[in-house]
């Protein structure tokens, strides 16, 4: 599925790509040593997703400790709720997983490709 988004959304994927966290650094390190293809924070209106596989297709979104204080939950239902209106799944991975455990969430990522039919071989 191609998305998109408005200039200020595109913008806003742009900057976001330039500043990528610790935890997101980490992971697009590895999802880039696999052969089916993701892209870092992708515009689609309304929202940047931080990595999405088209052939999948699955949104892995890296949240920190934020994601679990105040209206954010509900926010984050909400698009996930989008994103599965249009068939895209939808992994949410804490950024402290991604710090401590980086191995077993690659292994999760793995097999949530492979259960969508999109299992890749890795390369390093």
């Amino acid at each position: 599925m191609e998305l998109g988004g408005s200039k200020r959304n595109l913008d806003q994927a742009k900057r976001l790509r330039r500043e990528l966290t610790l935890p997101e650094i980490l992971l697009w390190r590895e999802l880039r040593k696999l052969d089916v293809r993701f892209r870092k924070q992708v515009p689609a209106d309304p929202y940047v997703l931080d990595f999405y596989c088209a052939k999948a297709p699955l949104v892995i979104e890296v949240d920190g400790e934020a994601h679990g204080r105040g209206d954010r939950p509900a926010r984050d239902a909400r698009r996930d709720a989008w994103l599965a209106s249009k068939d895209i799944r939808t992994l949410r991975i804490s950024a402290t997983d991604v710090l401590r455990n980086l191995d077993g969430v690659m292994q999760h990522i793995l097999t949530e490709l492979g259960a969508r039919g999109s299992a890749p071989s890795t390369t390093g």
